[in-house]
């Protein structure tokens, strides 16, 4: 009896000595494979910071610390990026693209940003080192900003973004020469006159800009049509964009530009940056959810083409089922019209001081669908995407007309309506800025209409080298 106890109990510990070491096993394994698999699902793995309820992904060697809110908008990332991602190179890229290392005054210096030793940009990889963009109606103009970044990530390879555009070494690897001016930020924080300045700080640094970039090889090589600059505020550039006019502009629209210097030829529309907050897809009022047919709040009495804004105004302000009134960005106003966008079926974009405005792009946020009034206007993408499935667009006499867009909009059926609303859910992507960006957004789509603007440049060059190659080939031993 004593005997088969003890082999009993010998049998017990071998059999639990062998669970230990199974569990052992698997536990070396599992970590093993996470240590080996970057597509892992484990948070501490593959990070997952999570702002504003978005999620980032980065690579595993990248801390969490490195992403504040400053420079990352609520509306971030919401599709994990792919392997593809990852690896970026400039033969993979769509555009090649050699960026000035202008001295910091240009651009992050306008934001306060200090550099270290002689250092000319500050490290993406690290969200400490990226200033913030000033909120409020600034960020409507930011596009230098996220364009700038964007080049800056393509040669990190712990920032995970589209390949669409590299930043080369050397400008003759490159398509364009993009000319990092924070322009749009200089106009609006740095064009008044302060203390005893007898010029402004924005004057100067345009100054400054031209007198580098008409001494560069590379600008006269082509007199700058190979060139990118960023001018999105209609303010911007006043004083250098006749001297710089034959280089691509990125441009709100071309209201207060003459044709010689900025037209759809040579130049992008770019979208706004939308103030209101994105609406997600999943919680997008339906047509019988949003009680008020016509929706407009901003300035009403605007000069030049927005004179149509006071005469609708008129027509339509006493309607019960329209919300047409003064409004501001102060006392939580961007808040509001958020709320009521994306509580009304339809939403005016009617042209003010210039033909295009940032309320397109709020209405597009918030699945409101547009009512474009302005004849003039000039939309970004429209090579791509076709507007009439998800906007309404109606010319300024027409709309002037007693009842006229009133009745327009009450004809309009349930069923075509949501068909427009389900196309604005799908197409909202592509006006979304954001760092890192992803693709299809408007990072992403501004690169992809540069590229397809430099055919015309590039078949330029090639006319203008037929004899020139020649030449050399005659004169070589």
């Amino acid at each position: 009896m004593a005997l088969m106890l003890e082999k009993s109990l010998a049998l017990s510990r071998l059999f639990s000595g062998l669970i230990a070491i199974s569990i052992f096993l698997l536990i070396f394994s599992t970590l093993f494979l996470f240590q080996f698999n970057e597509i892992s699902f484990v948070p501490s793995v593959l990070k997952i910071i999570n702002i504003n309820s978005s999620s980032v992904y980065f690579r595993p060697n990248v801390r969490s610390e490195q992403i504040q809110k400053p420079y990352l908008d609520s509306t971030l990332l919401t599709n994990q990026p792919t392997r593809s991602q990852e690896i970026c190179n400039a033969n993979q890229a769509v555009l090649r693209v050699y960026m000035y290392d202008l001295p910091p005054e240009f651009h992050f210096g306008l934001l306060g940003w200090s550099r270290s030793g002689n250092e000319v940009w500050p490290d993406v990889r690290n969200g400490s080192q990226i200033p913030r963009y000033p909120g409020g109606l600034n960020l409507q103009h930011s596009m230098e900003y996220w364009l700038t970044l964007h080049l800056l990530s393509s040669n990190t390879p712990e920032v995970l973004r589209p390949c669409t555009v590299i930043r080369v070494s050397k400008a003759d690897q490159a398509d364009i020469k993009f000319v990092p001016f924070f322009s749009s930020l200089s106009y609006n924080r740095y064009s008044k006159l302060r203390g005893e300045e007898t010029i402004s700080v924005n004057s100067v640094l345009q100054d400054r800009l031209v007198e580098f970039l008409e001494g560069r090889d590379e600008w006269k090589r082509l007199n700058g049509k190979d060139h990118l600059i960023v001018a999105h505020h209609p303010n911007s550039m006043l004083t250098a964009r006749t001297k710089l006019g034959s280089a691509m502009f990125i441009l709100a629209d071309f209201g207060r530009y003459p044709v010689e210097i900025a037209n759809l030829d040579k130049d992008v529309i770019a979208p706004y940056k939308h103030i209101i907050k994105t609406t997600p897809a999943s919680k997008s009022y339906s047509f019988k959810d949003r009680p008020t047919l016509v929706y407009f709040q901003g300035a009403i009495y605007r000069k030049d083409g927005g004179a149509v804004r006071q005469e609708l105004y008129y027509l339509l302000k006493d309607e019960k089922d329209v919300h047409f009134t003064f409004g501001s960005v102060g006392a939580n106003g961007v808040s509001r019209a958020g709320q009521g966008m994306a509580t009304s079926k339809f939403c005016l974009n009617i042209a003010g001081d210039t033909p295009s405005s940032n309320r397109l792009f709020d209405a597009i946020a918030t699945h409101c669908v547009p009512v474009i009034i302005s004849d003039d206007i000039e939309l970004p993408f429209e090579d791509v995407l076709d507007y009439s499935t998800f906007c309404i667009f109606v010319r300024a006499s027409d709309a002037l007309k007693k009842d006229y867009l009133l009745n327009l909009l009450r004809g309009i059926r349930q069923d075509r309506w949501t068909k427009m609303w389900e196309k604005l859910k799908d197409v909202g992507k592509h006006f979304e800025y954001q760092f890192p960006s992803r693709p299809g957004d408007a990072v992403d789509m501004i690169w992809g209409a540069v590229s397809r603007k430099l055919t015309s440049v590039k078949n330029e060059i090639h006319r203008k080298n037929r004899y020139r190659k020649s030449q050399l080939l005659l004169k070589s031993p």
